[in-house]
Order: C-alpha cells, then structure tokens, then sequence
C-alpha cells in the first residue's frame, strides 16, 4: 500500500500456497510430539546471569578468601566486611529481579504474534504456539518467526542483515528459504515452517537475531576498566603489605613462631578489603535496575538497561513523522481530477475494504462507489518503489506517491506537469499526495510506459500534541533533530514548521549524493528529507555516528528497522513492527513521543549520580591503594583492623552512596566520565595518604601505642571521609543534609556506645594523639578543598571542550 507504514497488502491467494493449512489434530499432535516453537529467551537477563553477576565475580571470590582466612585464624569480629559483601550481592540481586520481573511484564504483554494458516482460514497466534509444518502467513512488516521454505510468494523481500550481515534485501522464490529472526521488507508470500524452537536459525545464534549488540555504556565501560586496573595491584599490594607487617611483628621468623602473624594476616586483608570498590559495581547495578523500572511506569519497555543512560549522551536524534510527529490517523482529504477514466472510484473503494488495509487505505473507505471485484493480479508495495498496483480487466491500476508513480518532471505531457505542479502545491500546505494512475499491465512489476494521471489525492494527519513541546525541550538541551521521512519533502517540511522546527524547505533524498564527505554535508545543512528508502535512513544514521555523533533514531515502519539498529539509541513506538520494536533499545509502550524528556532527564540522573558516587569509592580505592603502597614501603604497622574500616567505610561511603545515587539530578552529560572522577579521586586518596603515613610516622616516634594510633587513624579517617562527602554533595540540599547529618551521628555512636567501642578496640586519645588528629585532619581538609576546586577547573574544561567539539560537528 502506498504508506511507508503498515506496509501489509490486501490477503490474495498466493501461487503454491497451501490455503487449508493444518488442521486442529495436525496441531495437536506435534504439540504433543514437543515439535513447537517455544524457546526460553529472555527479554531481560536470565535470573541465573543476575545472581551470577551480582555474586560470582573476582572480587567477592577475594572477600570470600579473605573472610574465609579470618575465621580459621579466630578473628571473625574482623570479618564484617564479608556480611556486607553477601548484602551487596542481595541486594544488587533483588533489585535487578524486580527490575527484571517488570520488564518481562511489560515484553510479555507486548510480544509479537505469528499468522498462520489452519484448517483453511488465518489465523494469528503467539510466536511460540508455530508448529513444525505450519503455513505461514508473511506481509511486509513481519519478523519471520520460525525457519520454513516459501510455498508463495508475491514480490517477497526478506532483510536478513540481523542473521547474516549481508544488508541487502533478499528475493524469495517458492522454494527459497527464510530464517527466523529476519524481516519481511516488501511484498508478501507463505512458507511451511521445517524448523522450529530451538532448532530454528535464529535461537541457534542465541540472542543475536534480536539484541545483536550491546549498547554502548561510558559508565559500564569506564568502572570495569578501574575494576580490571585494580585487579592486576591486588596481588602486588598484599604481598607488600604482609612483608612490612611481618617485619614489624619482628620477622617473618619470629612473628611465624609467635602467632604474631595473625595480626600481620589481619593488617593485610584490611589493606586488600579496602581496595576492593565493591559497593560502586552494587550502585551502578542498582542505579540502572531502578531507572528502568521508573521509566517502565511511565510505559517505556527499556530492553536493555544501560539504554537509560544512553538516551542522555545522544546530541542528534533522527525522527520519522508519521507515528512521531504526527498520530499516523491517515484522514481523507480531497479528490483532484486529471483525466477522465471511468472505473476509478470502484478502484480506491477496492483498497478502502481490504480487511488488512492500512491507515491510508482504509481512509477511503465509505467514499467511493462500491469496490471493484475480485482482481486479477496485484502488484505489492515496496518500500523502494513507494507504489503498489491492482490490475482488473480493465487494466492497470498504479496508487502511489507521485513523483515515484511519474518520476520524470520535464515531461512534454501537460497532464504530467499539471501532476507535479499541483502535488508541489499541495505538499506546501503539509497534505499527503498520492495519485491513482491507469496503465497497460507489464511483465516486470513496473509502471506501464502508458501510464495516465486519473486522480490526485490528498491527505491530513494530525499532529501530536506534544510533539512541539518535546522538540523544543531538545532544542533547550541542544539536541540537534533531524527529519527523515518516505513521503513528500515539502510535505514533511510544512509539517516540520507546525511543530516549531526551522525547515524553510524539505531536501528531496533522491538526489542525495554518493560521495561520503558531500553526503556528510547535505544531512549537516538540511534538516528534512523525505522521499528516503530504508537504506538511505540507515546510511544517514551510519555517516552522523562516523562524524563522532551520538545518534538516537525513533520510528515504528519496518523501514525504520535498518536505521533503528544501526543507531546508537534506537527508540520504538509500539504501534510499530514486531521487527522494529525487536531492534529497539528503547519501546513507547503507549507510543507518547512526550516520553523522550523523561528518558533522556533518567539518563542524566543515573550519570551524573554515578559519577558523584563513583568519585566517593574510588577515592578510597585510591587512598587504600596508596596507603598499603606507603605503609608496605615504610615497613610501619596498617593504622587499621578490617572492622574499624569496614564501619567507617560504611558510613562515610556506602551508605550515603546509596541514597546519593537515586537522587534528582538534571546535570547534562559531558564526555569523559572517568578521567574527571579519577581527577579528583587519585588526588584525593594522596592527600589522604599523606595525611595518615605522616600521622603513624609521627606518633610512632612519640611512642604512642598501636590501640591509640589505630583510634586516631580511624578517626582521621572518619573526619575526612565525611569532608569528603560533604564536598561531592555540594550544593548541601536538605535531603542531602539530612542524610550527613545521620552519617555524623553514626560516628558518634560507633565512638560513644562502650560495646561499640570495645568491639572496634576504640582506646581514649592522649593529647598527643587528639593534637595529632586535629592537625592532620585540618591539613588534609584544607588538600581536599584545593583538589576539589582544581577538579572543578577541569570539569569545567571538559565541558567546554565538549561543547567547542558539538559546534565543529
């Protein structure tokens, strides 16, 4: 049909299909034979993938050991960190189930179905309940479901980029095979299903044929980089550490023969503890499980949960009109007669009574005479072509765009001229044009070399209520839009300028040309294209990401699928094709383009609070790392027990962490995540080290016990990790205050409370200690604020660097 949507034709017997199908005991025998199509796939990761990357990984298996050594050695009072270590991974495990649990909801009320024939009559049935020696049914717009061999077909064209990377559209004869997983492009036709479930090409590929690759996470990406980096100083560092504390137990020799190496043992798995940023994996986990499930209430189906944050990094976003600009509610408009030829409105009723008509279509229907009768032979819409074709014994009827229908504007023939002037008048005004046309039939499914404008068409849409709304918030963000649409240009571009775009003139992309940097250009200088091919879109996508854009591209046509899957966000609505919505990172479950600002402001929140978070761990990543490095040089005794640590980490890191990391927080996204957060966290873990190598130095030189240096170093630790805090927090709301506030109080109880105290072997500070502790902490302060400014310096660098690079796009 002549609509870059809803491509499916009217139902005609296709050549070699069988049009019985099977029967219901046909069925019911390879039900029971277990020759179905269900296969167990996912939309979400499986439960034992959560569990597995919430609890099997490198560094719970160096908890795990380290917990493990400290019980056989009778420390267990040192072995908190393990019991927070098992809540990080349950916790991070329920909430990625819950997360999990309503997204296959959302999918499972929103799965594709299949047609099929059976016992001589369609049917549409769920994709599982497909049956080995079923016929299926395939329009333009479908994903085929199973594997099968064509028994018909009519101008059927199958992508089968997804399964084979080849990106060109395949013709299928009788007999040809298609695989599931790919997509009905145009035409249509029937094939018996030979392979089914898990035997089918696509489920043998796993999840490549619908989620062939992962989206593209800074976050992700940046924190298993610092994972991998601390990995390879873990073993390194523990071997340093446990010298030093075996020297200062007197030696290896002696402390081994007087048990003192349990208290080197115990020294070394805090400083190991310490390096492990094992609540920063917890939150990025959490931040990302609790953003989808936000947005899943807001009926948008994230089918991949680090699309949350993508939408938020994106700068340009590609936009068809029709479902997204408009409402895809096709209304009729006018008749506007060429030539006299008697039988045309039997013709447009015809394809206003198709039961699979489309929007445009199915407009038509009630006001023309009665249809015509059964055709003789038809030609299917292509979305190459943009026409389709019904012939009758009179002739040849062509319905479609005209430019496509009669591409050649310099014709001598006034009728032709009439035709393309008046469409081009028409398309100004934001109308939809489409002209019916008579021939003689030809052989090669083209239009008749005599072929006559009868009529022109018009059509309206209606234009979204929000869409000028939801541009303009991208416009205040600086998003750059472009328009790219299969219908008219100027068409498009009117309707561009409705919803407030500048858009003096739509660019025509036929004439787009085939040098890359002159393409380039073109999309840069233009902001509508209409007339593009499914091809041309995908191109269009493919050349702005190799210009070092970060693309979004939205749509519900099968012809939006190439694009959407090539895009670095690919957003569907739900009206849209199964095939499309299978290749989207994102669905609109209620089709609502108004949905896009809550995306991309989500996205925002979860960088931007990770990146605070995540300057939090790995500033103690750093100073623990620095610290096992300075005191394993030094030969001087860890200033910490695993407990003591493992309480002031608590409450100056993980627990504010967790409430930090859900916060509002409409910061834009600049590039370079973890350069900034390493910027501020290296140099602060060295003013920390710094702090408490001179403190231990110092009061080992006054003789100070090891029980009161330990409570000072804690205390010290304590002081500047709330300093911390409080820095990485500003501007201090009052939520954020509160939740300070409660963190201080922590302290003081954990160093009031006697069995608090006694449990953590806190000891009352001399003068000399409390002098001590005061000074460094003072000093270290006062190195915190100077990084924090010069780490501001940078940030603000960064992001004019960004925005200089956005221009030169």
């Amino acid at each position: 049909m002549p609509n870059e949507k809803d491509l499916s034709g009217p139902a005609v017997q296709l050549v070699g299909t069988s049009v019985q199908g099977l029967s219901t005991a046909e069925v019911a025998e390879r039900v029971a034979a277990g020759q179905t199509n269900a296969f167990v796939q996912d939309t979400s990761r499986s439960v034992w993938s959560i569990v597995r990357a919430n609890v099997l990984t490198l560094f719970n298996g160096i908890i795990l050991a380290c917990f493990i050594v400290l019980f056989a050695i009778g420390r267990w009072q040192d072995a908190l960190f393990g019991f927070s270590a098992i809540a990080n991974a349950v916790i991070g495990s329920v909430q990625e189930y819950r997360a999990k649990r309503a997204l296959d909801r959302l999918a499972l009320l929103n799965a594709p179905h299949a047609r099929v024939m059976r016992e001589g009559s369609e049917a549409e049935i769920a994709l599982d309940d497909v049956v080995l020696d079923d016929t299926l049914v395939l329009r333009a717009g479908d994903q085929v479901p199973a594997d099968g061999l064509v028994s018909g077909s009519r101008g059927l064209q199958v992508d089968e980029s997804m399964l084979t990377g080849e990106s060109d559209a395949v013709e299928k004869e009788i007999g040809d095979r298609v695989l599931s997983g790919s997509v009905v492009v145009a035409g249509e036709g029937s094939a018996v299903v030979d392979r089914v479930g898990a035997d089918s090409f696509a489920n043998s590929l796993a999840a490549e044929a619908k989620r062939f690759s992962l989206v593209a996470s800074e976050l992700r990406s940046s924190i298993d980089r610092v994972l991998k980096w601390v990995t390879w100083f873990v073993g390194p560092v523990a071997l340093l550490v446990l010298n030093a504390q075996m020297i200062a137990q007197g030696g290896w020799a002696e402390a081994s023969a007087s048990g003192a190496w349990r208290d080197a043992a115990t020294a070394t798995i805090a400083a190991v503890v310490a390096m492990v940023p094992l609540g920063l994996v917890l939150m990025t986990s959490i931040t990302f499980a609790v953003g989808a499930v936000k947005l899943a209430r807001q009926q948008v189906l994230v089918q991949e949960l680090p699309a949350v944050e993508g939408l938020a990094r994106v700068d340009i976003i590609c936009l068809d009109k029709t479902g997204t600009l408009t409402q895809g509610d096709i209304v009729f408009d006018a008749v506007h007669p060429l030539t006299s030829r008697p039988g045309w409105e039997s013709v447009l009723s015809w394809y206003g009574v198709q039961k699979d008509a489309n929007a445009t279509a199915r407009s038509l229907a009630g006001h023309f005479n009665e249809p015509a009768g059964h055709p003789l032979d038809r030609v299917p819409f292509s979305s190459a072509r943009k026409w389709s074709a019904v012939i009758f014994d009179d002739g040849m009827w062509i319905l479609g765009g005209p430019e496509m229908v009669f591409p050649d504007h310099d014709s001598s023939d006034p009728v032709k001229r009439q035709l393309a002037t008046q469409a081009a008048e028409l398309a100004t005004t934001g109308r939809r044009t489409l002209v019916l046309a008579h021939g003689t039939p030809t052989d090669d499914e083209t239009v008749p070399p005599d072929a006559v404008p009868v009529v022109l068409l018009t059509f309206k849409e209606n234009i979204r209520p929000d869409a000028a709304e939801t541009l303009t918030y991208f416009a205040a963000q600086e998003v750059d839009v472009r328009i790219i649409s299969g219908d008219n240009p100027q068409t498009v571009a009117a309707i561009a300028r409705e919803v407030g775009l500048d858009a003096p003139h739509g660019f025509d992309a036929r004439e787009l040309p085939d040098d890359d940097k002159e393409f380039l250009d073109v999309i840069n200088n233009n902001v509508v294209f209409g007339r593009v091919t499914p091809d041309q879109k995908k191109r269009i996508v493919v050349a702005l990401k190799a210009a070092g854009r970060t693309v979004a591209m939205t749509g519900d046509g099968v012809n939006d699928a190439l694009a959407i899957k090539e895009a670095d966000i690919g957003v569907a609505m739900n009206s849209g094709a199964a095939a499309t919505k299978a290749v989207a990172r994102l669905v609109l479950l209620d089709g609502k383009f108004s949905h896009l600002p809550s995306v991309v402001a989500e996205g925002r929140q979860v960088i931007a609070n990770i990146e605070r978070v995540s300057m939090l761990f790995l500033t103690k990543t750093a100073y623990a790392t620095f610290l096992a490095i300075a005191f394993g040089i030094l030969l001087l005794p860890f200033p910490f027990l695993p407990r003591q640590l493992s309480v002031t980490d608590g409450l100056t890191i993980g627990i504010p962490a967790f409430f930090l990391a859900l916060l509002p927080n409409a910061q834009r996204y600049v590039p370079g995540f973890l350069r900034r957060s390493l910027t501020f966290a290296v140099p602060a873990g060295v003013a920390v080290t710094l702090g408490l190598a001179s403190y231990a130095r110092l009061a080992a030189n006054l003789q100070i016990p090891e029980a009161e240096i330990r409570t000072g170093s804690t205390l010290i630790l304590a002081i500047i990790g709330i300093w911390i805090l409080v820095v990485l927090s500003r501007p201090v709301t009052r939520f954020k205050g509160m939740v300070i506030g409660a963190m201080m109080i922590g302290l003081v109880v954990v160093y009031s409370v006697p069995i608090a105290r006694e449990f953590l072997h806190f000891t009352d500070p001399t003068l000399p200690t409390a002098l001590l502790v005061l000074g460094t902490s003072v000093a270290c302060i006062a190195l915190i604020e100077i990084v924090r400014f010069v780490h501001r310096r940078v940030a603000y660098r960064d992001a004019q660097e960004a925005l200089r690079q956005r221009v030169s796009k």
